[in-house]
């Protein structure tokens, strides 16, 4: 007789070889950012011996013309609702441009404001680093064909990330209300240690991102690698999971852990590799409650997320989904009775 151990990654390497669903399309996952905060330091003196010296909240020495340049920080405070922290850093040229220009302005056939460069760092509540994303492209003006509806403006191209967003692809901009002022403009010399104390604006950024990989639980001739947790049987039609059970299932694609390892080693059997980015698992699209997700010990890219059916689920078929920093994986079914 196997140990349960045992038995778990017996399991899992026959899910493996059978590999992930095939033929599912996945759309881009949608994460709503909210900065606060947020304060764009304008470059109005030569003066680099005066830069970030004044305590006091501050105003440009002189507006904001076409080609100036301004340095924004703000907080990240949440993500998807969901508390978060982080920074938010952008580094922006302005190019204010009009079909028709009034002076000063340049004159193109797009309505656009500035460029600017992005990057997002993104941390869970309690401090554990993420991973970030990097964008580049235009402020102001129109969000670009395809975007989500609730985006009010702004083209940028997400060009890439790191951590939980390893190499992903996308675009953003701004979902604040039209000709809202976002940020609170200052000088230079302004202390940006004093950010917060000072106060800034508040922006909610609105991203449609397209991951190099996701989540993806794994199955076995067909069906999803999902475990009845007291013996390790699968969860099948013949063997129905129940309503509020315990269950465990094996999924690919889940990123970095803690502690961490070199990119390609295999998962340690001690510590334990605990899912450094948020996993939520959802059932029937109602939240489950989340007991565990680590790395398989052995495994480079298996995990193991452990999770309680929620209470009242209806007999059936159950869809579940998991998702991992807001990136959310293809659905499968279970029976439930």
């Amino acid at each position: 007789m196997l140990k349960h151990r045992n038995l778990s990654m017996l399991v899992f390497l026959v899910a493996m070889c059978s590999g992930p669903a095939a033929g599912q399309v996945v759309a881009p996952s949608v994460l709503v950012i909210r900065l606060e905060n947020q304060v764009e330091y304008q470059q109005d003196t030569p003066d680099a011996s005066s830069f970030a010296t004044n305590p006091n909240i501050t105003h440009p020495e002189r507006s904001s013309k076409n080609f100036g340049v301004a340095t924004i920080l703000a907080d990240i405070v949440s993500v998807n609702g969901e508390p978060a922290k982080g920074v938010y850093v952008g580094r922006t040229r302005r190019v204010s441009m009009s079909p028709s220009p009034i002076s000063g302005e340049a004159i193109a056939d797009v309505r656009r404001t500035a460029i600017r460069e992005v990057i997002l760092e993104i941390l869970k509540a309690d401090g554990t680093p993420i991973g970030s994303i990097v964008g580049f492209g235009f402020s102001g003006g129109s969000a670009p064909p395809g975007a989500p509806l609730a985006r009010t403006g702004g083209s940028w191209a997400i060009v890439g990330g790191t951590g939980a967003f390893l190499g992903v692809r996308g675009e953003f901009g701004g979902a604040q209300p039209r000709g809202s002022i976002v940020g609170r403009e200052a000088s230079m010399t302004e202390d940006p240690a004093n950010r917060r104390s000072n106060k800034g604006g508040t922006q909610p950024l609105l991203l449609s991102v397209i991951p190099m990989v996701v989540p993806e639980i794994t199955t076995i001739l067909g069906e999803p690698a999902v475990m009845h947790s007291s013996d390790s049987s699968l969860v099948t039609s013949s063997a129905p999971a129940a309503s509020g059970e315990l269950l465990s299932m094996y999924v690919t694609n889940l990123g970095p852990t803690v502690a961490s390892i070199d990119p390609g080693e295999r998962f340690p059997t001690s510590p334990p590799a605990v899912v450094n980015a948020p996993v939520a698992v959802k059932v029937n699209g109602r939240q489950a409650e989340l007991i565990a997700a680590v790395g398989i010990p052995g495994t480079a890219n298996g995990y193991q997320v452990t999770f309680r059916v929620p209470p009242d689920t209806a007999q059936g078929l159950a869809t579940i989904q998991v998702i991992a920093a807001w990136i959310a994986g293809p659905d499968a079914k279970i029976a439930i009775h």
